[in-house]
């Protein structure tokens, strides 16, 4: 008993070690992108101004709260400082769980913490660059000088990074499913033929997800759902292409595992 409260005190205390440098490398590195604002700001405002301009749409955002300006700022800042930290926090999550795993357990899970921050960014890059000014400009469609009484956007600052940081945060979570799925594939929890066998249900939980995730219009919902089927093929590919290179290693006697 007495051991295994010393095992339990030791897990523990590492975890707490963990948690800090994680904790202090996010505060840090937000600190840092605080200073960088303005930048930070005229980046995730950049889609918008190009579908203003497509619509000859009048350029400007407006805060109605006092401290919502400082506010926007600080969220930003925070949410830059996260995403900088991401591979510190997975190097940090490699590190605790790291004894308890087999080899080839450890080079799974090392292959998941390498591609994690590398599909979020694909994600958001592909949203940044495609979605967010093609959404944008369905939603600026909607001003009409036609009526009686003009109807323009006066779109809140706040609104607007709120929904953009959302719309990316979303397509780079979506982003990490076919990582995910070999992971799973990995450690035997499942198979290609898994993923085949459930492929129509996958379909419509993709769509159901899309639907959830992106504003209530087709365009974006169709932008988030296209890649994550695409994704959930290239995931059975890349796990059919494991199995037949583990049965190549087995028959040639050289490795039981990838």
């Amino acid at each position: 008993m007495k051991n295994k409260q010393m095992v339990l005190r030791a897990h523990f205390l590492e975890l707490r070690k963990r948690f800090i440098i994680c904790v202090l490398s996010i505060t840090v590195l937000s600190f840092g992108a605080y200073f960088f604002r303005t930048m930070l700001l005229d980046f995730l405002i950049h889609p918008l101004s190009i579908a203003m301009q497509q619509e000859n749409s009048t350029k400007r955002l407006i805060y109605t709260g006092l401290a919502e300006g400082f506010i926007i700022s600080f969220k930003i800042s925070l949410l830059s400082g996260f995403v900088l930290s991401l591979p510190i926090i997975g190097y940090q999550l490699y590190k605790f769980i790291l004894p308890a795993l087999f080899p080839h357990e450890r080079r799974a899970l090392g292959m998941f913490i390498i591609g994690m921050p590398i599909l979020f960014l694909l994600g958001c890059v592909f949203a940044y660059f495609i979605v967010l000014p093609i959404t944008y400009a369905f939603f600026l469609d909607y001003q009409t000088s036609t009526t009686l009484i003009p109807i323009q956007l006066e779109a809140k600052i706040s609104e607007y990074i709120s929904l953009t940081i959302h719309l990316l945060t979303a397509f780079g979570l979506a982003f990490e499913m076919p990582l995910v799925l070999i992971l799973l594939g990995n450690i035997g929890v499942i198979t290609e033929k898994t993923l085949v066998s459930y492929r129509r249900i996958m379909v419509v939980f993709i769509f159901v997800i899309a639907a959830v995730l992106t504003p209530p219009d087709v365009i974006s919902q169709l932008a988030l759902a296209i890649p994550l089927l695409l994704l959930y093929e290239l995931s059975i590919i890349l796990l059919k292409r494991k199995k037949n290179y583990a049965r190549y290693k087995m028959d040639t006697g050289k490795s039981r595992f990838i």
